[in-house]
């Protein structure tokens, strides 16, 4: 074993599922990160992807050091609702990126996070120190869940593989959703005309590249030529809510990527100048990954989305009792 790796190693529970993802759900590394490690050769059996292993068969992974991380610490102010030696729960601004890309190599939430963790994040992924589970989007504010140990991390990812993770969003769509409250579900996936936007593919279309997802939504209160919603998601897809309200007709108010606002408030948007898509990632609950503690968590609204609600004839503190 190298300086730095680490084995994991199981038996499989249940046969018939293709190998890296049957490997990714056992050992809650991602199922990009299998393969990637079954093309290194650092997975035993040595198989392709694709194979097929009856229950009871013994594996191992080899997970090699990370590879150090190119993006810089800095001192980016932080709100943050817990925090632990093995992981923390950050309440993220709209306009804060969650990783550098091209056009953000820096000023995003990793970076602050290098700066405030000095270290102590998970590499998993294989890179050292991103500790990044799940994201949101940069125009999404709200609360989101950081690994600092590698048990958090591969405890987390079981968790998101597995839909136990609660997350419910409040929004603002253009509209009235019919009916009030009901569940969507669509497959979703790169849009082949736009690689910036997601797509709504269905089931079992262009080969099942569509991802599932389910959402479920809830009508708080009407308001003028929109709604105000809690959505609850089964699964957690890029721009999984956006998508799927733009779907159903009734995109998110202020989301230039996936519908326009109805004309009769856009005066209202220039106004109070609201230029994002009106999503906020309101509630987090999971299960610690090591102390098996059940951690629940509740952000309020921003001013911006306050003031859109507010200006549109609603309470933002409608549905808090639920």
């Amino acid at each position: 074993m190298g300086d730095g790796e680490r084995i994991i190693e199981g038996v499989l529970e249940a046969g018939g599922a293709r190998l890296d993802k049957a490997l990714a759900e056992a050992s809650g590394l991602s199922r990009e990160r299998v393969k990637a490690l079954l093309g290194e050769g650092r997975v035993t059996p040595v198989l392709p992807a694709s194979a097929k292993l009856p229950a009871g068969t013994r594996w191992t992974i080899h997970v090699p050091e990370a590879v150090p991380l190119a993006a810089a610490a800095q001192d980016i102010p932080l709100t943050i609702a817990f925090e632990d030696e093995h992981l923390i729960v950050v309440d993220k601004p709209a306009g804060l990126v969650v990783h550098p890309a091209a056009g953000n190599l820096d000023g995003t939430l990793v970076n602050a996070l290098l700066h405030h963790c000095r270290g102590h994040l998970s590499g998993i992924g294989g890179v050292a120190r991103p500790g990044i589970v799940h994201r949101i989007d940069k125009d999404t504010s709200g609360l989101l869940v950081v690994a600092k140990s590698d048990i958090a991390h591969e405890g987390l990812a079981r968790q998101f593989a597995d839909h136990s993770i609660e997350r419910a969003y409040r929004a603002v769509c253009a509209g009235r959703p019919l009916p009030p409250a009901g569940t969507i579900r669509g497959a979703i996936a790169r849009s082949t005309s736009d690689r910036k936007k997601m797509a709504l593919v269905g089931p079992n279309i262009a080969g099942s590249r569509g991802k599932h997802a389910v959402t479920h939504y809830r009508t708080l209160q009407a308001l003028e030529y929109a709604t105000y919603l809690e959505c609850k998601l089964e699964t957690g897809r890029t721009h999984q809510v956006r998508v799927h309200l733009a779907s159903i007709g009734h995109p998110l108010v202020g989301d230039s990527v996936y519908g326009r606002p109805p004309p009769a408030i856009r005066p209202l948007l220039t106004r109070i100048g609201f230029a994002r898509q009106a999503l906020h990632a309101a509630r987090l609950g999971f299960v610690h990954p090591v102390s098996g503690e059940r951690l629940a968590f509740a952000s309020t609204l921003p001013v911006d989305l306050r003031e859109l609600i507010v200006e549109l004839g609603g309470s933002p503190e409608v549905g808090d009792d639920k």
